[in-house]
């Protein structure tokens, strides 16, 4: 009952905006990517590569929007924006004379009619992994939602190498045009028809650039133009981003389900021969069923795994960590430090030359929710302040 009362507020309000700004996403081509993981490159990069392709191009993210050319704050903890402001923002880049706008679209914005109204002119799926449980009830009906998006959009730009995903899709692409990617051949685009370069690391990574290279594809954008913009993207911030070099290597991610943090691990797996430290925890008042998983995905690649709080919110942080820690096998050297701040003390204050340090959860993000406030934070400036504080010691 409730959740219909949110679900039907929400739509009131996508009516509202749509009427009030004009529907503007009818005179601008909008492509919405949406998955479990990825979404954010996948988004920068196709953002990216229109603007190479010398078109004027606005873009939604997790990160950050950037409309007509101003940067804004999309909120904490927050994907796709709430109706009203994303009809406010495709306003906005109507007016200073954008023609194209990539906008993150996640399972809740779909489900709560928060991108009612855009007909998108491509659709990007870039995975479905466990996520969001405690919402869609089953991986189903996630599953079923995420696809929604297809039906507004002109073209659909699917994973083909996600099974599971492409053959739930097909009865969505019907008479509908689509193009698919992975990294095997039986992709339309993968990395023998359209090779590239990138200084992005892991095989996720490759699947982003691939989305976006069929992105392009399907908007027409010159294959070369697309390339050279793979080649210059150096990344999100908060994604996969080193924020210390020396004396060893401390990486700061988003990952914060079991898939994402299986592919972020495994990819800092193949960067040292020596010991991987990750530090990280679960959100609070979310979905329960993913924290073993999570445990299990870190025990995979992890020689050190250091648990700890991440917007607990009204949850004991403990219990939090108890879930975790219940998915890692038994003899994995593990730590308990609720505080971040202590734990990533710890952290740093254990590695050793050519270790890798990754912390995960928070990534970009500037605030961390306790109890029911948000309280300035910053994974990276947080690091910085503890490396300064150990190398005096």
């Amino acid at each position: 009952m409730l959740r219909s009362l949110k679900s039907l507020y929400h739509f009131i309000v996508a009516i509202a905006a749509n009427v009030w700004f004009g529907s503007p996403g009818r005179n601008l081509t909008v492509i919405g990517v949406t998955g479990t993981d990825g979404k954010t490159t996948t988004t920068t990069l196709i953002y990216e590569i229109l603007k190479a392709a010398g078109l004027k191009t606005s873009m939604i993210t997790s990160v950050h929007a950037v409309i007509g050319g101003r940067e804004y704050d999309t909120g904490f903890h927050v994907t796709t924006p709430s109706a009203w402001w994303v009809q406010k923002y495709l306003r906005e880049a109507a007016d200073h004379g954008d023609t194209h706008v990539v906008l993150e679209v996640t399972s809740h914005a779909l489900s709560q009619s928060r991108v009612f109204g855009i007909h998108f002119a491509a659709a990007v799926i870039t995975n479905v992994t466990h996520e969001h449980l405690d919402w869609h009830g089953t991986f189903e009906n996630y599953l079923r939602t995420k696809l929604q998006l297809l039906k507004y959009a002109r073209v659909a730009v699917i994973n083909r190498d996600t099974a599971d995903v492409y053959n739930a899709a097909l009865p969505f692409l019907v008479r509908k045009r689509y193009l698919t990617y992975g990294i095997r051949r039986d992709s339309m685009v993968n990395p023998t028809t359209y090779p590239f370069k990138t200084a992005l690391p892991g095989e996720f990574n490759r699947y982003n650039i691939l989305a976006a290279l069929g992105t392009a594809e399907a908007l027409g954008i010159d294959r070369s133009v697309a390339a050279k913009a793979v080649a210059d993207f150096s990344g999100v911030v908060g994604r996969m981003e080193v924020v210390l070099e020396k004396p060893y290597r401390v990486i700061v991610d988003f990952a914060h389900t079991p898939n994402a943090i299986e592919q972020a691990l495994r990819a800092v797996r193949a960067m040292t021969k020596k010991r991987v430290i990750h530090v990280f925890g679960s959100a609070g008042l979310r979905d329960h069923s993913k924290r073993p998983l999570m445990g299990k995905a870190s025990a995979g690649y992890a020689d050190v795994i250091i648990l700890t709080e991440e917007d607990y919110r009204t949850e004991n942080v403990n219990t939090i960590i108890d879930a975790i820690a219940s998915g890692i096998p038994e003899g994995k050297e593990v730590y308990r430090h609720a505080d971040r701040h202590d734990a990533l003390v710890f952290a740093l204050s254990i590695a050793k030359p050519d270790d890798i340090v990754i912390v995960t959860g928070k990534g970009h993000e500037k605030s961390l929710c306790r109890g029911t406030k948000e309280y300035p934070w910053s994974d990276e400036t947080e690091i910085h302040t503890i490396r300064k504080a150990l190398a005096k010691d």
